[in-house]
């Protein structure tokens, strides 16, 4: 059910060419161009490791093709039209310290590999966490800062059968999952040869900046009231929980027997609200809180998939998100029924509009760039109806496509195919003598007993 980093032995080496800058293609506009505030959340400002396993599926009009020749050509045709990729960000400290970017064509980082691994003999079914990651996605020295470092790293491994791995890491503040889905569908329609991408990409980051004067008509529980170090608060959860990465598979069997557990008026809920209260539920449980603790859960949405009626325009890549919460204590979420959690995380998702994106606009703006909150705040984020399957260089479509890892304060639900079987996988972070505890508690939900559903609500 679930998989560890501490519990596959899966290694190779890695035969890696020096990085080198891949500028655009052709001379671009030198600027500099301001970030929304919706881009300037400093719980963005981190690498967004992505990776693609491609099996050695022939093909003619591919034949004798090198894809790591291929890609690091297209990415240099891909950057005259997101060029802002190419440049280096940095803070206007006469302004807040909002991040600007100098679009000055530095380039963004490319490295050319090859493993002694054919694809039949990677870990199967291929899904995260993976132990060697850091071979397929070489952290460049002096290249994973927010400031002043390139915002774009593309590593392409090639496999001894011909099947090859594409891993790439983006500064999230330049943009979020459908943004990065739109550059790398630029990306591959470049690799097989169009003059040009289909869906043009349009900055206007001034479409999500705060209103003048600002209104903060949403409650945002999701931020810090007082200013901390994010940063410190962060590295302190991590080296006093001693925490890895794990995943856990829920196969379209198991969604079924969890959703069993519901009362009535709750049958219909989304997947997505289902998986999330499971995820929280199991996750509490496992920590074993103070019962008078109290929790939260912040829900990522993207407001592009949600039809909020933002009016933002097509091939707008900037970050569209925003991480409504609901807060509880650990001992009530704990005693009631999982449909408790799923009425909770509903009343979360009812709250995401349009005017709930500007209001957290106003509220970045206003507060000064407040930190989301870190103790006791479980963030999830779903990144299954981005459409990352059809990202096909020319050798097919991907076995695995995703995030690569998850984080100290976020989790991600990203779709994955486990022994033939289509599914979602959570990616998550847990203390290691948590994890089995969360494997029983889920394993409550998906094997045993249906639990009383009288909702607690």
């Amino acid at each position: 059910m679930a998989s560890l980093s501490s519990h596959t032995s899966m290694s190779f080496q890695v035969k890696r060419c020096e990085p080198e800058l891949v500028v655009p293609a052709k001379p671009t506009p030198r600027e500099v161009k301001k970030l929304s505030d919706i881009d300037n959340q400093q719980a963005l400002r981190f690498q967004l490791p992505g990776i693609t396993f491609y099996k050695n599926n022939p093909n003619p009009s591919m034949e004798g093709k090198d894809p790591a020749k291929v890609i690091r050509e297209a990415l240099g045709r891909a950057l005259v039209y997101y060029y802002p990729l190419a440049g280096r960000l940095f803070e206007d400290c006469n302004n807040n310290n909002v991040l600007m970017v100098d679009c000055n064509g530095q380039g963004a980082l490319f490295i050319e590999a090859d493993a002694d691994v054919e694809f039949d003999q990677l870990d199967h079914p291929i899904q995260p966490p993976f132990p060697f990651l850091d071979e397929v996605l070489y952290n460049a020295p002096g290249s994973d800062g927010i400031l002043g470092c390139p915002l774009l790293l593309i590593q392409v491994t090639r496999l001894k059968c011909g099947g090859f791995i594409f891993a790439i890491r983006m500064n999230h503040t330049m943009c979020d999952g459908f943004g990065l889905h739109q550059f790398l569908k630029a990306l591959i329609e470049l690799a097989q040869g169009a003059e040009e991408p289909s869906v043009p990409p349009v900055w206007r980051r001034e479409l999500l900046n705060a209103r003048n004067p600002p209104r903060i008509t949403c409650k945002h529980k999701e931020f810090q009231e007082e200013m901390t170090n994010y940063n410190d608060e962060l590295n302190n959860l991590v080296q006093t929980t001693h925490m890895i990465q794990c995943s856990f598979f829920f196969s379209h069997s198991k969604i079924m027997t969890i959703r069993k557990h519901l009362p009535p008026h709750l049958a219909t809920c989304s997947r997505f609200e289902l998986l999330a209260a499971c995820a929280w539920r199991c996750r509490t449980l496992a920590l074993n809180l103070d019962p008078e603790e109290v929790i939260q859960i912040s829900c990522v949405f993207n407001a592009r998939a949600n039809n909020i009626g933002l009016n933002l325009p097509l091939g707008y890549y900037g970050n569209v998100i925003a991480g409504p919460c609901t807060l509880t204590n650990a001992g009530v979420l704990c005693k009631n029924p999982i449909g408790y959690a799923v009425e909770l995380v509903k009343k979360v998702k009812s709250e995401m509009s349009a005017e709930y994106i500007r209001s957290a606009a106003d509220f970045i703006a206003s507060r000064g760039r407040p930190p989301c909150k870190i103790k006791g705040n479980f963030v999830v984020s779903d990144i299954t109806n981005a459409p990352f399957q059809e990202i096909d260089f020319g050798w097919g479509c991907p076995d695995y496509i995703g995030v690569a890892v998850s984080f100290p304060l976020f989790s991600f639900f990203v779709k994955c195919v486990n022994n033939g079987e289509a599914g979602t996988l959570l990616l998550t972070s847990l203390p290691l003598l948590a994890v089995e505890r969360f494997q029983q508690e889920l394993k409550k939900l998906t094997e045993g007993p249906i639990q009383n559903i009288k909702s607690m609500l």
